[in-house]
């Protein structure tokens, strides 16, 4: 969602780096840009212009220290701005006790307040806290029968009375039934309309006045812009809001009401929606997405990503078999499954320190992998595992099983066979491997006298040196490494 102005900034602040002592000319430029930026990316106006009147306030005249050139002090100066637009820290959601914890979800027809229901539900579940849904819904017999299809595929148990009992008494009697049944949290999904009326906000306000909830969270469709700041005034003049959540972040939406909305009301916003998908939903965390919108990754989200969806014995028993270089295409497609957990790829290089800018070849996409996948599930079990067997005939078949081309087949083929070698290339290289050079080792350093062709580390299409993983991140990363890292971001983020 906020690619373009990403890409905004970061050319500005490259041009600011290219000089050496910053006039107050210099800092006017540069954040005449970064008001443009802002404003394309429509944002408030008001909070464009606060923002950066604060910026400049900071920027001309301060004293640059010894350890940061200008451009970084006036980087350092926009992403603490930036955070205190966004929110300053993350805004967990209550937790009652005793309970249950009950949470209200408010908004427009469109905007994902079914879906999220059970996103959050999920998210919940995940951490222990045993949530029971509650349709109130009662004007659209899809979205009570939506939920239920949704509370079974996530495994969350789902109270509804159908469509003749009035919301406000589905909603008293579900936190009864939580209460009976000892469900930690209520999650109330409730009607929606295409525009704000006046029959839907006395609706939620008689809700609200029977259930006094913990929360009361607005979802917000980002590909709405400006007009989700004011749909949130005027819910949060009428229903108090606690937080926001925003959905359809994943879209081509700009940004601008994400950092708007929380200025504008000061309402936090709590949870971003990240995919169509039933897990894909995040707490909102303002350090770590301004960021991501300066270009400069977001690590911890994605390590905390990898531990979530990253089945640790398959990974462990692979990085085995990559060291004794047997590497074969079982353990490509559990690699290529394993990495799609993660996200869109674009979205995991947005992660990476210095890979935002970074864009995908145009020969390398979602729809390229979905093809590789096609072709080695097109393989028999004994194929993948020795695909030196793999001749004429075999590849014809597997280009007719996958419905790709016998070319396609061949260039895959191909490229595996370079992975492989490079991969024992790396292995031969990596101390404590046999064939790492030393003299005792079999698969040392070869005939006597001749040395190897060092071998080009892995790139992403288009990458430019030091744009890959920070240290400690690298495949002989170990956990004290990782540890360290995070150890090192957090004191970082503290100054």
């Amino acid at each position: 969602m906020f690619e373009s102005l990403s890409d905004r900034l970061q050319n500005v602040f490259a041009k600011l780096g290219s000089r050496g002592r910053l006039s107050e000319s210099d800092v006017d430029e540069a954040l005449k840009e970064v008001r443009r930026a802002l404003l394309e990316a429509d944002v408030n106006f008001k909070v464009v212009k606060d923002f950066v009147a604060r910026v400049r306030e900071q920027a001309i005249g301060q004293d640059v220290t010894k350890s940061l050139t200008p451009a970084q002090t006036v980087i350092k100066i926009v992403n603490d701005e930036l955070i205190h637009l966004l929110g300053d820290e993350p805004s967990p959601l209550a937790n009652a006790q005793p309970g249950p914890t009950v949470i209200l979800l408010v908004g427009l027809n469109g905007a994902g307040k079914t879906t999220m229901a059970a996103k959050l539900s999920l998210f919940l579940r995940k951490k222990h806290r045993n949530p029971l849904l509650v349709a109130c819904d009662v004007y659209r017999p899809a979205a009570i029968k939506q939920l239920e299809t949704l509370g079974k595929q996530i495994q969350v148990p789902v109270y509804t009375e159908g469509t003749e009992v009035a919301p406000p008494v589905i909603a008293r009697n579900g936190i009864a039934e939580a209460r009976k049944n000892g469900n930690q949290v209520v999650i109330i999904d409730t009607a929606g309309r295409l525009q704000i009326d006046e029959a839907l906000m006395l609706e939620l306000e008689e809700i609200r006045a029977g259930i006094n909830p913990h929360e009361t969270l607005l979802v917000v469709d980002a590909m709405i812009g400006q007009e989700s700041v004011r749909v949130a005034e005027e819910f949060n003049r009428r229903v108090p809001l606690t937080g926001f959540v925003m959905t359809k972040i994943d879209g081509d939406a700009r940004g601008g009401a994400a950092l708007s909305i929380r200025q504008v009301t000061g309402v936090p916003i709590k949870f971003l929606g990240t995919s169509e998908k039933v897990d894909g939903l995040q707490p909102f965390d303002p350090p770590r997405l301004a960021s991501r919108i300066l270009g400069m990754g977001d690590v911890l989200t994605l390590i905390e990503r990898a531990q979530e969806n990253i089945d640790q014995e398959e990974a462990a028993k692979m990085q085995k078999k990559m060291q004794k270089g047997k590497f074969d295409f079982e353990d490509f497609l559990n690699a290529m499954k394993q990495m799609r957990r993660l996200g869109p790829l674009q979205q995991i290089l947005g992660m990476l320190p210095g890979m935002s800018q970074l864009k995908l070849d145009e020969h390398i996409n979602e729809d390229d992998l979905k093809h590789v996948e096609a072709i080695i599930q097109s393989m028999t079990p004994e194929e993948r595992r020795h695909p030196e067997i793999i001749k004429q005939s075999r590849k014809e078949r597997i280009a007719r099983g996958s419905g790709m081309e016998l070319d396609d087949v061949n260039e895959l083929l191909r490229q595996f066979r370079d992975m492989q070698s490079m991969m024992k290339g790396m292995m031969r290289g990596m101390p404590g491997m046999p064939g790492a050079g030393s003299t005792n080792n079999k698969g040392g350093s070869g005939k006597k006298g001749k040395k190897k062709k060092k071998q080009r580390p892995p790139q992403f299409p288009g990458a430019r040196p030091g744009a890959g993983l920070p240290p400690g991140l690298g495949p002989n990363a170990s956990p004290s490494d990782i540890e360290n890292l995070l150890r090192n971001m957090r004191k970082d983020q503290q100054q």
